[in-house]
């Protein structure tokens, strides 16, 4: 505390300047001046982010050198390679381990031996006293190369490290990197083996590339946002999740970032928030993840799955940052540069080492031929009568010179030396023919190793090749690369909260527990709101809200919802004439008051309803008996008025008094059928026109679907339904149409036909039988499909020619559990369907459709308008100078 004193009276300026001048800035002097930017820069090019040469940061570097000065074949327990690390790096052992055991767990430089910890689960390695490793065949191959090696002093000086290794691979980009520095991180994703490889030989040959990345943990991942790694991009992850039965869904990847303990963790915390709802869950994970999670009866699987995409780390986003040192500065690149660098800098490393090769050949070559020549003119006895070295080596040069034209360097006084040294039992066993035979060879792995040099980028590609061929086994893409749909938080979140609602005194909210109660919500819900006076309003749930006296309406607010329709007759203020409306809100700001009526005091609303599906129901108006009026009361039908905005005036009813107004008859929706479409890319359902046209729908209309394994379902359609990668058929269901299969029958080792039609609709039925060898051969929804059937070639018998089968003829429909009719029990290698039949559909008596109106109508379609009592006053005829007409 002294010392900290004593610095401080010493560099800050005086207290009584510092009085006098607010504005004046303290200076840092000293041995402060310099230390942020020492250690920042330390902690960037010695710590956290790795350089682009070789993609190690100096602890993994400084590993791998030690494995491979430990290097004997053997494993070697890892405290000791530690140990052995600590001579380079300064820091302690436990950095070193933690580097090791994650360089082991990706499961690429090191082999490694004992329990290394599980990235699926989480679990820690073992003590590094415990677990032992050695360089695996990939790491020796592509890591190490002395020769071209660059070396550097270890901070003590006793040591020589290397300055990079001349790693010729993609490395960087294979593992992956994350650090963080001081003003600057770094986090490069690992990418997959093989696509590194092929993206490396496309590079070389001058073509276009992308890769992306490959997580370790595999799941399901959308590369859309990717941006090529640079800073500013993004990816999202997600777990592989399934449908295990109707009360069971089932996790068998996770997304990369995550283990099955944080997963199960964030899924029990959504259960406690109410966001989600499960009943139990189970983690089986052990070589491959299999968490099984229990869901209550009656709860949507689809929705449940969504929900946990929603409120769970099932789902993700990493933003990927692309910072690499380069001439000892960081550098932001994106991975497409990276990996060109990287290639460019294998090119260069095989020139090196050929190089290199090619000086040692030529060096063989040249002694070798020196050899043979003093051996074989038997110059060696030029030296018997020397008595003194320097006679010897003039002995020698001279008898030398006139066979050594052909050489390709001059005789060094070095090589004259090592001459000397050949022993009398070599010479005397020298063979010309071998010696010429070691020549040749030389000379055959000279001329490729210069051909190499001249087709380097040839050299280069076939190396990537034989890597591939060699370490590419069992490295295929983990992660399945796909475009994510958009979930909304609120249409899958389950609503476990009661919201009330206090009509009069215009409260909602979940603490009004002694009011109304108006409907299951979440925390995350927006409600919309009317009143008596024609005001709407959406807000947040909330405890207790204030929304306007004398509600007449309240409900979940559903966004951008144009099938739910409004229908309302409100009194234009005062003693104003009253107006009908049909409209939908689509969107609107929070808390803010809206008025649906034409704006005036003392606006009141006559009736009032809410249409989920656009139905138009038809209501009576009754007016109060005054003056001449002849009618006073008629009926009006919703339908005959066009559906338009919140903001839409409406038409005109009557300029009278009404009395009440009644409810005369329920309607059928006025909306046209909702067409859907199936988007293959993200396998989700949605009205937007993507993907293929599934038809039509009506409120009662479902889908039907049928998989590989010979399940037959339908349901309606909602756009929040997952669908299994084995769906074979999906399409609108038409009841009376039957369904034609041939499928095996495991059991009776027959291939058998059938016809059915679905006969449950709320249920999965399977249609083939249940043993586990029977498998489904092929599915028609046609109304009269023909198949042809190619038979195997059985041994030492004539090929059996194909089968046509008519299906109608073959067999009538049956249930949908019969076995069916026996086909054959030969052996099919193939049955495809041919073109159906022409049908013919029965005539059926046409039925009066109801009148359709378009939810969103175009701008200057005119309203239908609503009739009014005739008068005999002509006053009354005065039309409606904001609507487009008006009936008397």
């Amino acid at each position: 505390m002294e010392e900290n004193e004593e610095l401080n009276e010493e560099h800050l300026e005086p207290q009584d300047n510092q009085e006098n001048s607010q504005d004046s800035l303290t200076k840092v002097t000293g041995m402060y001046k310099d230390w942020f930017l020492d250690y920042a820069s330390y902690v960037i090019l010695e710590r956290a982010v790795p350089a682009i040469e070789d993609g190690f940061k100096p602890v993994q570097r400084r590993i791998m050198h030690a494995l491979k000065e430990l290097d004997d074949g053997r494993y070697n327990k890892v405290a000791n390679v530690v140990g052995h690390t600590m001579q380079y790096h300064p820091h302690g052992d436990a950095s070193i381990a933690d580097a090791m055991v994650q360089i082991g767990q990706k499961d690429l430089l090191i082999d490694t031996q004992g329990n290394w910890g599980n990235i699926l689960t989480g679990d820690s390695a073992a003590a590094s006293r415990y677990i032992e490793a050695r360089l695996s065949k990939f790491a020796l191959e592509v890591v190490f190369s002395p020769k071209i090696t660059e070396w550097q002093s270890s901070y003590d000086g006793r040591k020589k490290e290397p300055t990079n290794l001349p790693v010729k691979f993609p490395l960087l980009l294979a593992q992956g990197a994350e650090g963080i520095a001081v003003g600057l991180s770094t986090k490069v994703l690992p990418h997959n083996f093989i696509e590194l490889i092929d993206s490396s030989i496309k590079h070389l040959k001058g073509q276009k590339f992308t890769i992306y990345p490959d997580f370790p943990t595999s799941g399901i991942i959308d590369v859309s946002n990717y941006n090529d790694g640079i800073r500013g991009g993004k990816i999202r992850v997600r777990a592989k999740i399934s449908q295990l039965d109707k009360s069971t869904l089932v996790i068998n990847e996770i997304p990369y970032g995550t283990n099955t303990s944080s997963l199960i963790d964030s899924i029990l915390k959504a259960n406690e928030k109410g966001k989600i709802k499960i009943r139990k869950i189970e983690d089986n994970t052990a070589a491959d993840v299999e968490i099984l999670i229990h869901l209550p009866s009656g709860l949507s699987p689809d929705k449940t799955i969504d929900a946990l995409y929603a409120f769970t780390a099932c789902e993700s986003s990493i933003s990927p940052l692309g910072c690499i040192i380069e001439d000892n500065k960081p550098l932001f690149i994106g991975v497409t540069e990276m990996l060109q660098r990287s290639t460019d800098y294998t090119v260069e490393l095989l020139r090196a080492e050929l190089e290199v090769q090619l000086r040692e050949l030529e060096e063989q070559w040249h002694f070798a031929s020196l050899e043979r020549i003093f051996i074989e003119n038997r110059i060696y006895r030029d030296i018997e009568e020397q008595e003194t070295w320097e006679g010897v080596i003039k002995a020698i040069d001279d008898g030398l010179k006139p066979f050594t034209k052909h050489l390709k360097r001059a005789v060094t006084e070095e090589d004259i030396t090592r001459l000397t040294e050949i022993r009398i039992k070599r010479i005397s066993k020298f063979d010309i023919d071998k010696a010429q035979q070691l020549i040749d060879s030389l000379e055959e792995r000279i001329a490729e190793v210069k051909n190499n040099l001249e087709h380097i980028i040839d050299f280069t590609i076939d190396y990537f090749k034989n890597l591939k061929a060699k370490y590419g086994k069992d490295r295929g893409r983990k992660s399945e690369i796909r475009i994510f749909d958009d979930i909304e938080a609120t249409k899958v979140v389950i609503r476990n909260t009661k919201l009330y609602v206090n009509r009069e005194e215009g409260f909602i909210g979940t603490s009004l527990k002694r009011d109304e109660y108006m409907a299951e919500c979440s925390d995350i819900d927006d409600i919309i709101v009317m009143t008596k006076a024609g005001e709407m309003m959406i807000t947040k749930v909330d405890s207790k809200t204030f929304v306007g006296k004398n509600i007449i309406h309240a409900a979940i607010f559903k966004k951008k919802d144009k099938r739910t329709i409004y229908n309302m007759v409100y009194k234009d203020g005062k003693g104003g004439p009253s107006y009908i409306k049909r409209f939908y809100v689509t969107g609107v700001t929070r808390d803010k008051m809206y008025d649906l009526t034409n704006g005036s005091a003392n606006s009141d609303v006559l009736y009032f309803s809410e249409n989920p599906n656009g139905e138009a129901e038809v209501i009576s108006v009754l007016l109060r008996q005054a003056g001449s009026i002849k009618k006073i009361k008629w009926d009006i039908d919703f339908a005959d008025v066009l559906i338009k905005g919140r903001a839409s005036k409406g038409n005109i009813v009557t300029k009278y008094p009404v009395k009440r107004i009644e409810l005369k008859e329920k309607g059928v929706s006025t909306l046209k059928p909702r067409k859907i479409w199936f988007d293959d890319v993200v396998r989700r359902l949605n009205v937007d026109g993507r993907g293929e046209l599934l038809g039509e729908f009506r409120g009662e209309d479902r889908l039907l679907v049928v998989t590989q394994k010979g399940i037959v379902k339908t349901f309606l359609p909602e756009m929040t339904t997952h669908f299994d990668e084995d769906m074979i058929v999906l399409e609108k269901w038409i009841p009376n149409k039957p369904l034609s299969s041939i499928y095996y029958e495991g059991e009776k080792d027959r291939y058998y036909i059938k016809r059915f039609l679905v006969e449950n609709e709320n249920k999965d039925e399977l249609f083939i039988s249940e043993h586990p060898k029977s498998v489904l051969e092929i599915v028609s929804t046609d109304w009269r499909p023909v198949f042809e059937i190619e038979f195997s070639k059985p041994r030492g018998k004539d090929q059996k020619p194909n089968q046509t089968i008519d299906v109608e003829d073959f067999i009538a429909v049956k249930g949908v559990k019969a076995l069916g009719n026996q086909v054959t029990a030969d052996k099919i290698k193939n049955v495809d369907a041919l073109e159906p039949l022409e049908y013919i559909s029965p005539e059926v008596p046409e039925e009066k459709e109801p009148k359709v109106v378009d939810g969103n109508p175009e701008e200057g379609q005119a309203d239908t308008d609503a009739q009014e009592p005739e008068s005999n006053d002509d006053t009354d005829k005065e039309g409606d100078s904001n609507s487009q007409a008006t009936l008397f």
